[in-house]
């Protein structure tokens, strides 16, 4: 009875045994996150080191129209450009013309690569640098780590240079007079340089950030100044067909506008133009060392 006793216990102990089994649970496959975009960019960050930096673009710009670049670009700088107008006594209304004007709307390479929106050269710069095709092949631009950035280096640029010393003697109510003064300076070669501020500036009424600083009431404008900036701006003598080997670095060395302007005027988002396609062009016949662009 015993034995019998004994091996019942064996057997149902060998039973148990044989019937657990281990329960291995296979891991959950996550999906692998999407690798995101990057744009290579030569950055130097002083003379004498080179570093070429990964720039990681988290949402790239929308893909709108010229105009609604324009109003893009109001919305989101035209705080900055008054702040800057309080404290230095430019014009917020030249500033965002210049930065519409220089940055292509904000879409412009030197823009989006270095923050630069207005071209401003390396000069005795001693930060952060980038190299872009403007009057010559890979000349030194000033690299920021944001918006605000450029925008107090433009205002610091202006203040700072005895030969922008003029400007500050114009009423900050008369962006033409700071627009033709520019020019004068030697900010850019481009002798329709005023023009295209003061077209900017009107078309988008950006005199009103002015007024919203002075606290000042602003007056309201003819409906016709629009027809008067499509003229100004662009003409038809300024037509150029797209013709082989061209591009758009060697357009803007033959009618000496930059880059940045061409794009502006024919609304491109990039660089890439075939042959036969009809550019607006603006000539300047000058040589007058630039600043900027």
């Amino acid at each position: 009875m015993k034995k019998f006793v004994v091996l019942l216990c064996v057997t149902m102990v060998m039973i148990s045994c044989g019937g657990s089994k281990k329960v291995i649970s296979s891991p959950i496959h996550k999906p692998k996150p999407k690798p995101k975009q990057t744009i290579i960019t030569r950055t130097e960050r002083s003379p004498k080191q080179i570093i070429v930096e990964e720039h990681t673009i988290e949402k790239p710009l929308p893909v709108l129209s010229y105009t609604d670049k324009v109003q893009r670009y109001i919305n989101e700088f035209s705080g900055i450009a008054k702040n800057e107008m309080k404290v230095y006594g430019i014009p917020a209304s030249i500033t965002l013309a210049q930065g519409i004007l220089e940055s292509g709307a904000g879409y412009g390479d030197l823009t989006q690569r270095a923050r630069n929106h207005f071209g401003i050269k390396c000069h005795d710069w001693k930060g952060d640098r980038v190299y872009h095709d403007d009057d010559r092949s890979q000349e030194c631009f000033r690299k920021y780590n944001k918006a605000s950035e450029s925008f107090r280096d433009h205002s610091l640029f202006l203040r700072d240079r005895k030969r922008y010393s003029r400007l500050f003697t114009f009423n900050q109510k008369d962006y033409k007079s700071w627009a033709r003064g520019l020019r004068e300076a030697g900010y850019a070669t481009d002798k329709k340089y005023p023009q295209k501020l003061i077209a900017i500036i009107e078309r988008y009424d950006l005199d009103k950030f002015d007024d919203e600083v002075l606290g000042v009431k602003p007056l309201i404008k003819s409906k016709k100044r629009d027809a008067v900036v499509v003229i100004t701006t662009i003409s038809n003598k300024d037509d150029y067909t797209v013709k082989k080997g061209d591009t758009l670095y060697s357009i803007s060395r033959r009618y000496k506008v930059s880059v940045e302007e061409l794009k502006v005027f024919n609304n491109l988002d990039n660089n890439n133009i075939k042959v036969g396609q009809v550019l607006k062009v603006a000539a300047a016949d000058d040589e007058d060392d630039e600043d900027f662009n």
